[in-house]
């Protein structure tokens, strides 16, 4: 017989005494609360990815039956001029592109985390860029660099110097769409490199104008190794989205060539890897093909994306 003392083992109304419930029985409810994103992370992420590469072992135009390639395709994008001129063009443009911006993001950083008055005004100033339309935005460029009635090209006459036919030259592609990323960026970016600013302990700095650091040894010493993690978040974004360009050259130089939409303006100086994707899907009608370019752009941005990491993550170690 139990005593006064002992108490009965609780029971789970509908399930017998002693047989607690499983994770899944005891938090269903919770499960299919949060299931909505992952059923539409399946439909629409997982399988087309999983879609994508099966067509890349295919030849597909889209509307007939497929054909079997195996491998040839990938075969044939490692030897094809065009795509690695592609991957050239992405890989200056996003050079040119990420150095002034997140230089001039993290001055940005630290010239709002000093001002004393209209701190919330700057920053929706710095941030309104990386939520206005990007085709917007490249329209307005292009008329900036336009050849004879362009911003950039009078205030160069301004000074004496010549005209630059920047949407009609190699490098006057690559800086003009360069210069639209920097702009574009840079103010989300600094509201990034902002966030991490305020996170650092004042103490530190007190200390060290106790210690005699000027603000340049003190940027170096503490501001920089404390925003290292953020810097690193920073860069890896940048590569992701700078390695993805599309919408910036393919607006800016669809008047500049007369070839297709996605030709990259003249002798293709322009044409990203995602634009040369495009290119080979929707004009050439190659399914096939275009998919596995698409795999090709997307282990370009996974090597360049480590070697950022890895880089940043040396340094902060030595």
């Amino acid at each position: 017989m139990a005593t006064a003392l002992e108490k009965p083992a609780p029971t789970v109304a509908g399930l017998p005494a002693g047989r607690p419930r499983t994770g899944l029985r005891r938090y269903w409810h919770l499960y299919a609360a949060i299931s909505p994103f992952y059923l539409l992370f399946l439909c629409f992420g997982l399988i087309p990815v999983g879609f994508s590469l099966y067509v890349s072992l295919h030849r597909w135009d889209g509307l007939g039956p497929m054909e079997w390639a195996g491998l040839s395709q990938y075969q044939y994008l490692l030897s094809d001029g065009d795509f690695w001129q592609s991957v050239g063009n992405t890989l200056v443009i996003w050079v040119l592109a990420t150095l002034p911006m997140v230089f001039l993001a993290m001055v940005t950083a630290v010239m709002l985390n000093s001002a004393v008055r209209f701190k919330n005004v700057y920053r929706f100033a710095y941030f309104l860029p990386n939520v206005t339309s990007v085709v917007a935005v490249a329209i307005v460029f292009g008329s900036v660099f336009s050849t004879n009635f362009g911003l950039v090209n009078a205030l160069l006459q301004a000074v004496g110097l010549d005209q630059v036919a920047w949407l009609n030259t190699p490098w006057g592609i690559k800086a003009a769409i360069a210069t639209l990323m920097t702009w574009q960026w840079t103010g989300y970016n600094a509201i990034i490199f902002l966030a991490g600013l305020q996170t650092i302990p004042s103490e530190l700095y007190e200390a060290a104008r106790m210690d005699g650091a000027g603000p340049v040894q003190t940027f170096f010493r503490i501001t920089l190794p404390m925003l290292r993690p953020v810097l690193l978040f920073v860069l890896v974004v940048s590569t992701v989205t700078g390695l993805q360009s599309f919408s910036e050259p393919q607006v800016l130089l669809q008047n500049t060539a007369n070839e297709s939409t996605f030709s990259g303006g003249p002798g293709h100086a322009g044409r990203t890897m995602v634009l040369y994707f495009f290119q080979q899907t929707f004009d050439n009608n190659d399914f096939g093909y275009g998919a596995a370019v698409a795999w090709g752009v997307f282990l370009v941005v996974i090597l360049f994306s480590i070697i950022n990491w890895r880089l940043v993550q040396r340094r902060g170690e030595d």
